[in-house]
């Protein structure tokens, strides 16, 4: 698409305000306050794609400013952004009970098509998106990026201004949409509630206020997103039904079927990803062509509690669960696709820590090294595997080997984690404990700790990650740089360093070995 038409749909859909309303009703006032969270689009398939919205006036109210009542909502698919030639249309019914939120899920589109869509209410006509269905068949090239952590309080989504103008097919957030604790306040902002999230109520209101921001607004109406939660959805490092707080089981299951809730009431999902109480079926796979087959994780509600230390390695201890696992390994054995990708949350590879700091964490595959080893047995069968990963607040690239014990064994594939949008702040290109960290992890290939993402740009021969970061978070309109960019060339797996020597101040740090 070109850059002019990106630029004004993402400027809220101007032209669409100026020509006909939809089918039989009056024309649009130019009001959006129903509209107040913006569009998005999701989960693209070959022939369709769902659209979401929620009808908010007042957001950061517990009822978003409406009565409990059903609003029907008029929905408009176009191949043009004027919605000169709509190819599917009808009607949604937005109810108290989901926060007046929509998911239509439309079919019968084109492969690898872009469209553009709108919602309306009475006279208030939405913001325009543009979303593009999955590829079918042969593919040349694939686009994407991938992203994570956006604590509301720790910064401007700079890096979100910036994702919105790339050329995109897609974006995979991996987790951290929300944080759930204390006051999320931004300056010049709303900040309600200001203690830890607990109710339906509170972690409506939380979405809303990050939902608010103009530039995740803008990354949403922009490319059909594919999302999965982490931790903070709920509650920090929360595992299965054990809170980290001490909540008891049956309390904390009721916390977590309000995080659930909240989460599919504002996210572009399918009805396949509706929670059912305290169960919320996340984990499933999309496939782009005859590239690409996306493996999205779960790697929170079936997971074995945290534990330090020795017990660690007992080899029945679970980060996926016995059904999720059974699942990957058997997509993975029957993929056709070029390159398998697990888009998953936390840190895959063995992260040693550096000579007087901390142990391994806890909350990362570290702490499930029996199965972890054996998903890494299984990708090195699959075609062209690549990890992509959230969580760290930093950016990393790691060779995933065969022994991780042994830095000679032969590498089966990739890891690129990606820092956060803006948890932590500002951040740096890196620390004395990172130079360390690289010495003791020589399949560590690359480190940083600016806020980013991470822009993925894939062929049948190769596969291209450009880590792009903003110089600074704690006020907006920062630029970006390409930080480092690396290279997978198919059927030969480990990252080549293309260019970053350098960047990071220090060699060791930018392009290590």
């Amino acid at each position: 698409m070109p850059e002019s038409t990106r630029r004004r749909v993402l400027l809220g859909g101007a032209a669409a305000l100026g020509v006909a309303a939809l089918t039989g009703v009056a024309m649009p006032t130019g009001r959006r306050a129903m509209f107040s969270l913006g569009v998005a689009s999701g989960d693209p398939l070959p022939d369709g794609v769902v659209l979401w919205t929620r009808l908010a006036p007042d957001p950061l109210t517990l009822d978003g400013g409406l009565p409990d009542r059903p609003v029907p909502v008029e929905w408009q698919v176009a191949t043009d952004e004027r919605f000169g030639s709509v190819v599917r249309s009808g009607v949604a019914v937005a109810q108290g009970a989901a926060a007046h939120s929509v998911h239509v899920e439309v079919s019968g589109l084109r492969p690898g098509t872009d469209y553009f869509y709108r919602f309306r209410v009475g006279n208030e006509l939405s913001p325009a998106g543009r979303t593009r269905t999955a590829p079918a068949g042969p593919l040349d090239r694939f686009s994407f990026a991938f992203a994570s952590c956006q604590r509301y309080r720790d910064g401007f989504y700079n890096a979100y201004h910036h994702l919105a103008r790339e050329d995109l097919d897609l974006v995979v957030f991996l987790g951290d949409y929300i944080y759930e604790g204390g006051s999320q306040g931004r300056i010049g902002r709303g900040h309600r509630p200001a203690h830890d999230v607990r109710t339906l109520g509170d972690y409506r209101i939380r979405f809303a206020q990050y939902k608010s921001d103009p530039d995740l607004q803008a990354a949403h109406a922009a490319f059909p997103w594919v999302a999965t939660f982490d931790d903070h959805e709920v509650e920090n490092n929360w595992a299965g039904d054990h809170s980290e707080s001490g909540m008891p089981p049956d309390q904390f299951r009721r916390r977590r079927a309000a995080a659930f809730q909240a989460y599919y009431e504002h996210l572009p999902l399918r009805a396949a990803q509706r929670p059912a109480g305290s169960s919320m079926p996340i984990h499933r796979r999309l496939a782009f062509g005859e590239l690409i087959d996306l493996h999205v994780l779960d790697t929170r509600q079936f997971r074995s509690v945290q534990v330090p230390g020795p017990g660690r390695a007992d080899p029945g201890r679970t980060i996926l669960g016995a059904a999720q696992k059974a699942w990957l390994l058997r997509d993975l054995a029957a993929s056709r696709a070029r390159w398998n990708v697990l888009a998953q949350q936390v840190f895959f590879s063995r992260l040693d820590p550096a000579p007087g700091a901390q142990t391994r964490s806890d909350d990362a595959w570290d702490d499930y090294p029996a199965e972890r080893d054996e998903v890494r047995d299984h990708l090195a069968t699959a075609r062209n595997p690549v990890v992509i990963t959230g969580d760290a607040h930093a950016s990393f690239v790691c060779d995933i080997k065969a022994d991780f014990g042994d830095p000679a064994s032969r590498t089966v594939g990739t890891e690129f984690v990606g820092t956060s949008i803006s948890s932590e702040g500002d951040g740096v290109d890196h620390t004395a404990g990172d130079l360390a960290q690289l010495r003791v992890n020589p399949h560590l290939r690359f480190v940083n700790r600016k806020r980013g993402y991470v822009r993925c740009s894939v062929t049948p021969a190769s596969w291209t990650a450009v880590y792009r970061t903003v110089d600074f978070v704690s006020r907006p309109d920062s630029p970006v740089h390409d930080r480092a960019r690396f290279t997978i060339e198919a059927g030969r797996p480990g990252a080549r360093c293309e260019d970053a020597a350098g960047i990071n101040g220090s060699p060791g740090a930018a392009c290590p070995r």
